[in-house]
């Protein structure tokens, strides 16, 4: 897939592996901005399934990757929390 997308921040998961990138993906989007995209630098193949579950499953966008070399860049635009209302 090519994708030209321009990060506000990236994320080095390189040499990390499941579960680990997934969670340092929450704890950075968690402080990113709405609206704000994200870059994850992984070696782990795993992430290719990961990351676009994870971002179905907690409302953010996957926005796509890259692959260069061994690496792998994944893109994931931070949405607002779907807030619920009582």
């Amino acid at each position: 897939m090519n994708v030209s997308v321009r990060p506000d921040e990236v994320l080095d998961a390189v040499g990390l592996y499941c579960p680990v990138p997934i969670i340092r993906t929450a704890e950075r989007i968690r402080a990113m901005t709405a609206g704000l995209i994200l870059e994850v630098v992984s070696d782990d193949r795993v992430i290719l399934v990961d990351l676009p579950a994870w971002c179905r499953s907690t409302g953010h966008e996957y926005l796509g990757h890259a692959q260069n070399g061994r690496e792998y860049r994944l893109f994931v635009k931070k949405n607002r929390r779907r807030e619920k209302t009582p």
